[in-house]
């Protein structure tokens, strides 16, 4: 299984960036989805939550700026962030709880992470 993301980049403060994560790989079903971050020296955090049924989580700090979404035909997860601050700055991560065809228990996977640098 990979856990692939994209569409981090630089963006000025205000503005906005669509994360996707992509999930491939033998999989027979997806369950819970995240996003985390890590910035330099921080623990790394989580960000935003969706069920395979689609209730979402997310972190006070970005409650009504980010909106995590997915698209279970694609395997894929978004992360639509919003007025964009300097503090967003951080290395972000797709998580995945996912079984693979053939076994029994499902484990987590994560992906190597996208770079989103929030600056002026």
């Amino acid at each position: 299984v990979q856990l692939v993301e994209s569409g981090g980049g630089l963006v000025q403060p205000g503005g906005s960036l669509r994360l996707s994560c992509l999930a491939s790989g033998g999989i027979f079903s997806i369950n819970a989805i995240s996003w985390y971050r890590q910035a330099p020296g921080k623990q790394r955090e989580l960000v935003a939550g969706i069920t395979n049924g689609g209730t979402t989580t997310y972190a006070d700090s970005v409650k009504g700026r980010f909106t995590i979404s997915r698209d279970n035909t694609k395997n894929t997860v978004y992360l639509q962030m919003n007025s964009l601050k300097p503090e967003d700055t951080a290395v972000y991560y797709c998580n995945a709880n996912i079984l693979r065809g053939g076994y029994v228990f499902p484990r987590d996977y994560w992906g190597q992470g996208t770079q989103v640098t929030v600056s002026s």
